[in-house]
């Protein structure tokens, strides 16, 4: 695949869309997620499908690399909405299940989706590399964490009735490729899942370029209609598509809001903090993340 190619489609042409980037070359990967409408170039659509993309993809050399030496401290203190929203994950994959089996989590950051999915009778892997991540999943919660690349983890194929990727795909230079390789790991009539960001939501153009998901490390903006071409186009087929908001404390929202302003950030915490409301769980539903559950390609 070249930079000139849609990775929902495989179609194009791909034109100007958004002029939100600089060229990687000036810039670096610099990782972020509380500074907005900073990606690494600027983002294109596909003419046939409407995907849109960063113009210039980076290599995967250099997204491992970010990804390795990646922390964020502060997931690790916001356990309890994170296992909220791990739990709804759950119950809409197991909609989809006779049973509960072997779930793979490509991605599980400090593992608390894995955790909740232990709780609920799962057999569970993780997938992680990154070191601060893979270190507090596997030494913190006592979780079988395989400290690698998502790609080329070693994993024993057609083995995994679930495999997860939380806020993942639109990470990848090549989604069609992952995909494909994840097939060959699940089990007959196993199920993928994916929770990602929705391009195509009202917020999403609504914003542009100032969107709280156009950040260095997207290189893909998937919508409802590009993700369900991408899979089909990989072999799967897609059993729902719905809207998955996050659960977290009411502190952590706020902090996310100084990418935009930090002394309305500041000002809005202390005020929260004053009345008693900055640690409640809270569930905003912008409509602008989806969960999308597929059913994997036939076996032969």
């Amino acid at each position: 695949m070249t930079d000139a190619d849609c990775a929902a489609c495989g179609g194009g042409p791909l034109s100007l869309r958004l002029r939100v980037g600089t060229p990687l070359d000036e810039r670096g990967l610099i990782p972020t997620t509380d500074a907005y409408g900073q990606a690494l170039d600027d983002i294109v659509q596909c003419a046939a499908c409407g995907h849109r993309q960063i113009a210039h993809k980076p290599s995967e050399v250099e997204l491992l690399s970010l990804y390795v030496a990646a922390r964020a401290d502060h997931y690790v203190h916001e356990e309890e909405g994170q296992r909220t929203t791990a739990h709804a994950t759950l119950a809409q994959i197991e909609r989809h299940m006779i049973t509960r089996g072997r779930l793979l989590d490509l991605g599980c950051w400090v593992g608390y989706l894995l955790a909740a999915a232990r709780d609920r009778g799962w057999e569970v892997t993780g997938v992680e590399p990154s070191d601060f991540a893979a270190t507090f999943a596997r030494e913190r919660l006592g979780l079988p964490i395989v400290q690698a690349d998502l790609l080329t983890a070693e994993l024993p194929p057609a083995s995994f009735d679930a495999i997860v990727l939380g806020d993942v795909l639109e990470h990848l230079t090549d989604p069609l490729a992952a995909l494909k390789h994840i097939a060959t790991l699940l089990a007959p009539g196993g199920v993928l899942y994916l929770a990602l960001p929705d391009a195509g939501s009202r917020l999403a153009r609504m914003m542009g370029a100032r969107w709280w998901s156009v950040i260095p490390t997207h290189v893909q903006y998937f919508s409802r209609a590009s993700i369900t071409i991408l899979l089909r186009r990989a072999g799967y087929a897609p059993l729902q598509i719905r809207t998955e908001p996050k659960t977290f404390s009411v502190r952590y929202y706020l902090w996310r809001l100084s990418g935009y302003s930090q002394p309305l950030s500041d000002g809005l915490t202390r005020l929260m903090a004053a009345v008693g409301l900055a640690d409640r769980l809270w569930t905003p539903d912008f409509r602008d993340r989806m969960g999308v559950v597929a059913r994997g390609p036939q076996k032969p």
